[in-house]
């Protein structure tokens, strides 16, 4: 792997400064609705300064293609890159799970998607993950909490393994490398939210915050990579000059509110203010016929 980043160690101990950005405002982005829209299904959006593009809902898992994202055309920021740290080893082994029998600690399940500038999902990302074990110490001798992976048709990935420890300094975090077949690889960190070391870890980034929560004994956690890979947008079908129909851009639509829209019935999901490039029939996250 070809690393467009270099490696720095990480701090043990010292001072610290708090993090280097707050979180994104709040708002009701073109992006947040091509995230449900991505989903496929009438589910509530993310609003309200999600951390990149993490969701709190897995798709359907019926196996079919992602539909590439219509509309995207206000871009996505690439996942913010951190420094590699000392403890990473090439060669890791290719395995979705780095959970051995017996191992100690919370059982953590990361899932998600990478995507490009265009939004839409790539499949055949090597993703590499390693971490400290629930003391937080890494293995420099083996390949413990180490492992590689590909996202699928899809551009889907799932880890299992362990809530990490902390490191001396650090707060808790596990690292990752991602790269798309043929470009530069990522380097960068995920965080876990609610953790006191957020606010005293220089390294610490908000925008590489995972959405966790508490399944059972075990955690669940979501993060979408965008990574800086240019995508030539699939070709939309642009809406008739006039469809017919009472629905209209510049409205603001509540929940349960129904239109009409090119001779088919449909119900808001959302309240939202309606945008050209967001009728109906191309946002089913806002949107569902009947």
């Amino acid at each position: 792997m070809e690393d467009d980043t270099t490696p720095h160690s990480e701090p043990r101990s010292g001072p610290h400064t708090g993090p280097r950005s707050g979180p994104r405002p709040a708002s009701l982005s073109r992006k947040s609705v091509l995230k449900g829209a991505l989903l496929a299904a009438p589910l509530p959006l993310l609003v309200g300064g999600a951390p990149a593009l993490a969701r709190t809902l897995r798709p359907s898992s019926t196996g079919e293609p992602l539909p590439p994202t219509p509309y995207c055309d206000d871009g996505d920021d690439p996942t913010p890159p951190q420094m590699e740290g000392p403890y990473f080893k090439p060669n890791s082994p290719r395995r979705t799970s780095l959970v051995e029998a017996g191992t100690p600690g919370t059982r953590l399940t990361v899932s998600g998607y990478v995507f490009g500038r265009a939004c839409r999902p790539i499949p055949g990302v090597l993703l590499d993950f390693w971490q400290a074990d629930v003391n937080g110490a890494y293995d420099n001798t083996g390949h413990r909490f180490r492992g590689h992976q590909y996202t699928d048709a899809q551009g889907a990935f799932e880890l299992t393994t362990i809530v990490p420890g902390l490191y001396p300094g650090r707060t808790r975090h596990i690292h990752v490398k991602a790269q798309a077949p043929g470009r530069p690889v990522l380097t960068t960190q995920l965080y876990f939210p609610g953790e006191p070391r957020n606010n005293t870890d220089a390294i610490f980034d908000p925008a590489l915050l995972m959405n966790v929560r508490t399944a059972g004994s075990a955690k669940e956690a979501t993060f979408d990579f965008v990574l800086d890979v240019p995508q030539t947008p699939p070709p939309t079908t642009p809406p008739p000059d006039d469809p017919g129909g009472t629905w209209r851009a510049g409205v603001s639509y509540r929940a349960g509110d129904r239109v009409e829209y090119g001779g088919a019935s449909y119900t808001c999901l959302q309240g939202h203010l309606s945008q050209a490039g967001w009728e109906p029939p191309n946002a089913p996250a806002l949107w569902r016929r009947g």
